[in-house]
């Protein structure tokens, strides 16, 4: 898979343009990701999920961490997106997927 794809998305509406390992970095530093609200939206709502697995795991990224990415994200954002509503056996509270 080519970052090229993803970042044409994540940077198509922005002036500064994102480099793959700046939005990578942004996915595991929540600070990062709120210095750059649009890019980190077009991300998380636009870019279709396995997209978003496949970039994230170029860069060693974890699905897990990638949904505690998009959870974050979504909570100081209001929006919702797909990775941040599922929910998997690793990070729910009963262990079987969902949450109690």
């Amino acid at each position: 898979m080519s970052p090229a794809l993803v970042l044409t998305t994540v940077n198509a509406a922005h002036s500064k343009k994102l480099s793959a390992p700046e939005l990578a970095h942004c996915l595991l530093d929540p600070a990062a990701a709120k210095a750059v609200p649009g890019h980190m939206s077009s991300f998380f709502g636009e870019v279709e999920p396995a997209l978003q697995v496949d970039f994230a795991s170029m860069f060693d990224i974890t699905e897990p961490q990638l949904s505690a990415a998009a959870k974050a994200f979504a909570m100081y954002s209001g929006e919702s997106y797909p990775l941040a509503a599922s929910v998997s056996p690793a990070n729910s509270r009963n262990g079987r997927g969902y949450l109690k």
